[in-house]
């Protein structure tokens, strides 16, 4: 089916026509799309007189398995953060405590950045949530970009009731996007402000987040490393690694 679809969206763009909303974020998903993933990068969080920068390093594996581990500065070092498909734990060093994340912690900030623990634990397969349709075409900076218009299918439990996403049209990754809440009021928005090239694969390699409801500039994130595909010891998807 994945290949029926590549070929699809291939003939599509040979004749120039617009490939269907799904067809495109079957690609998005394709590339994003790995067996494990490990990463070091920063986390720069906007304070009130300052930034606040978290150094990480996160262990992926199946798409739906993390662990992340906080490298610097001193009084973070040593937090992790582990999540289990739909469960997500977190352990603290000064205080040796392990704690599940769930309810309403979940709409809480992580390290005080616009992320959320619930956003940490969606789904990264944007075609398993959300029904995709193409309502225009947009340049961000001197990308050509379609623009999708996400609906979260029925009966799925998203953060997001809908989205709106700019994908570049030749590496098939989401520039731009905007979050909304079932009411329409916008949540979060986030921009892409730099794309590599690692493994065959197209990575956001410089990216903010700014939750809508809060002051401030938003959150960067920058990629240090990235690597694909390598075999990562299974302890690290098990609880007993919050502790290691």
């Amino acid at each position: 089916m994945r290949s029926l679809s590549l070929l699809l969206l291939c003939v599509s763009l040979s004749f120039g026509q617009t490939p269907s909303g799904e067809t495109i974020l079957k690609r998005v998903d394709a590339n994003i799309g790995s067996e494990s993933k490990i990463s070091v990068g920063e986390m720069r969080i906007q304070e009130r007189r300052e930034v606040r920068t978290v150094r990480m390093k996160t262990w992926m594996k199946d798409m739906r398995n993390t662990c992340t581990e906080f490298l610097a500065p001193p009084r973070d070092k040593g937090t992790k953060m582990l999540k289990l498909v739909d469960q997500l734990w977190t352990y603290t060093p000064s205080t040796d405590r392990i704690i599940l994340i769930s309810g309403h912690m979940l709409r809480q900030s992580v390290m005080g950045s616009d992320l959320s623990y619930e956003d940490m634990l969606e789904d990264p397969s944007l075609t398993s949530m959300y029904d995709a349709s193409v309502t225009g075409e947009e340049s961000i900076g001197d990308r050509a970009c379609w623009i999708l218009s996400l609906k979260a299918k029925p009966g799925k439990d998203v953060s997001y009731e809908s989205r709106k996403v700019w994908v570049d049209k030749e590496r098939f990754v989401v520039m731009k996007e905007e979050r909304f809440a079932r009411s329409g009021a916008l949540l979060k928005t986030t921009e892409i402000r730099k794309v590599i090239r690692v493994g065959g694969k197209w990575v956001a390699a410089e990216v903010v987040i700014k939750d809508a409801l809060k002051s401030g500039s938003g959150t960067e994130f920058i990629v240090e490393s990235i690597t694909f595909d390598e075999a990562i010891p299974s302890h690290y998807f098990t609880k007993a690694v919050l502790r290691r």
